[in-house]
Formats: structure tokens, C-alpha cells, sequence
């Protein structure tokens, strides 16, 4: 893979976990965004901050639970795991059920997590526009544009928001991992 080095990184560091991870990221933020500014009614600045800020939050919360998970599971599940980011496929045929089961809980938690993430991020924000002394008359526009008010989103849920782009950003997701599998199986 990387012919410059002296020795294979792979079986050192998950390096295509790493970048698929990545990938991922670059993937979801702009779908996030994009939906986050229709259906909220964000700038475009706004929403990319704000979808950037929870898909990176909810990703470094993800990659802590699994590291914290990871030493309780059994030798069986362990090999399984170790299989499939050094080799990209599983040990034993069942173990697919199981992923789709943890998927399903991913997508959920993941949600949860998002939907959470942005009301404290607008709470922040809103609490922090809210203390500003009364004398600065001048407020720059994107500094302006970028101050709402709960209130304002009330007419557009901001759970029901985070649902649709997380949905939208996990189904692009998943589309990339089936052509990749795709064009693994037929290689």
C-alpha cells in the first residue's frame, strides 16, 4: 500500500479505519449542514459550524465508548473485531446479525447524542449573545445572522431536523460501505 516505507503499516495502525473515518466526516458535514440550513433556517456559516460541531463531538464520543467497551468483550467477539479492521471481513458468518443490531443502536444513541449536542450548543450560543453589553450598537452581520433565538426555531422541530440529517447522512454512509464491500467481494 504505501510503497515509500520500509514496512507495511497496516498490521501497525488501522490506518483504513482512520481514513474511512475521516471520509465519513467529510461525507456527513455538508449533508448535515445543507439540512440543518433548509429546515432550520441557518446561514450557511451557522449551519456548517453547528453540523460540524456535533459530527465532531459525536465521533470523538464514539471512538471514547468504543475504547472504553472494547477491553469487557469476550475473546470471541475480540477476534472478530481484530479480523475486521486488519483484514476487512469477520471470522464466522453470524457475526453479521450482530452488527446490525449494534448499527441500529449506533444510529440511535448517535442521534440522541446530536439532537442533545445542538440545543447546548444554541443555548450557548444564545446565552452568550444575551450578555453582550447593550453599547455595542454595531453588530457585524455574520455575527448577527448567527444569533437565534429558540424561539424563532419553534416552528420546526430541531429534533426533527437532527433525525432527517442524521438519517440522510448515515444512508450516504452506507451507500459508500456497499460499494466498497462491492468492489471487494468482486475482487
Amino acid at each position: 500500500m504505501q510503497t515509500f516505507l520500509p514496512f507495511d503499516i497496516s498490521p501497525i495502525m488501522p490506518l483504513g479505519i482512520i481514513l474511512f473515518d475521516f471520509l465519513f466526516l467529510i461525507l456527513a458535514i455538508p449533508i448535515e449542514a445543507c439540512v440543518l440550513k433548509t429546515r432550520l433556517k441557518f446561514d450557511q456559516k451557522s449551519s456548517v459550524f453547528y453540523a460540524t460541531s456535533i459530527n465532531i463531538f459525536a465521533n470523538i464520543s464514539g471512538w471514547l465508548i468504543f475504547f472504553f467497551v472494547e477491553p469487557y468483550l469476550s475473546p470471541k467477539y475480540k477476534s472478530e473485531l481484530l479480523s475486521y479492521v486488519f483484514f476487512n471481513h469477520f471470522q464466522l458468518s453470524s457475526t453479521y446479525n450482530l452488527i446490525l443490531f449494534i448499527a441500529f443502536i449506533i444510529f440511535c444513541v448517535t442521534f440522541l447524542f446530536k439532537t442533545m449536542t445542538l440545543k447546548l450548543l444554541l443555548f450557548i450560543w444564545n446565552k452568550s449573545d444575551k450578555e453582550k453589553p447593550a453599547e455595542e450598537a454595531v453588530i457585524p452581520q455574520r455575527r448577527s445572522l448567527r444569533r437565534y433565538n429558540l424561539n424563532t426555531l419553534q416552528g420546526t422541530s430541531i429534533a426533527t431536523s437532527v433525525l432527517m440529517a442524521n438519517s440522510l447522512s448515515y444512508s450516504a454512509i452506507t451507500i459508500v460501505l456497499a460499494l466498497c464491500l462491492s468492489v471487494t467481494f468482486t475482487n
